[in-house]
């Protein structure tokens, strides 16, 4: 089991965001997290990632305990966030970016063999890497953002709502190029709203309500759910 999530317990104050969840990602897969705004989904991210502390339970990567491993550490065992709302450098050029997300990186050749890399999954950031990142449309953005942290060269990707805000067109295109990083070896923990387009590409989906996980399956059985249908799907 490449991850694995057991009985997390989170608090923002008095609020408990996470109350005992479990779930695990098999190497190779892409696993959907699903649940409205306010469920936890983040809050189960930036906990895997190091930026939260859980109050109890314990998060296991590859056989070795990193619940209370920094994020920077977390960063360098192979886990890595693409965080909600892009949060690219808005300063800084492409290239830039790119060099940022690589800063664990010492070895010259792998960099340039992850830059590549990159610009095989996003052609137009090779075409605009002297460009400032503010200057990029949204969906451009969420391509900087997925490229940034390839360059750190994860195993396991965290990808938190990269669909928000983007056209139909933008999506489908986002997704495939996710479908694609994940061809190419690396596992996915996908967190997203629209469920029908995170279903449509994951493996397995757990449904997340409240802090609590309250459904779980192939991402086919629960599409197809009809809880899942009536709350996330618009009954169709």
């Amino acid at each position: 089991m490449m991850l694995e999530v057991s009985n997390l317990h989170v608090y923002y104050g008095a609020i408990h965001a996470l109350k005992g969840i479990n779930f695990h990602v098999e190497e190779g897969e892409i696993v959907a997290l699903i649940g409205a705004n306010g469920a936890g989904k983040s809050t189960t991210l930036s906990t895997i990632s190091g930026l939260l502390q859980p109050s109890d339970g314990y998060v296991v990567f590859r056989g070795e305990d990193i619940t209370l491993s920094p994020a920077e550490q977390t960063v360098q065992k192979g886990i890595v966030q693409v965080p909600e709302g892009r949060k690219i450098f808005a300063t800084l050029t492409v290239m830039e970016n790119l060099e940022m997300g690589a800063y664990t990186q010492r070895d010259k050749k792998i960099f340039k063999q992850d830059l590549e890399n990159v610009f095989t999954f996003f052609p137009r950031l090779k075409e605009r890497q002297n460009q400032l990142g503010g200057t990029f449309s949204g969906g451009e953005q969420q391509m900087l953002a997925m490229a940034r942290a390839l360059m750190s060269h994860p195993s396991m990707l965290l990808l938190d709502e990269p669909s928000m805000g983007l056209s139909p067109i933008l999506v489908e295109q986002i997704f495939e190029i996710v479908q694609n990083i994940n061809k190419q070896g690396t596992s996915i923990l996908l967190v997203e709203q629209n469920a029908q387009m995170a279903l449509s590409i994951a493996d397995r989906a757990y449904v997340l309500e409240t802090g609590e996980i309250n459904l779980e399956g192939s991402a086919q059985e629960v599409l197809h759910n009809p809880m899942v249908v009536e709350a996330y799907l618009g009954g169709h």
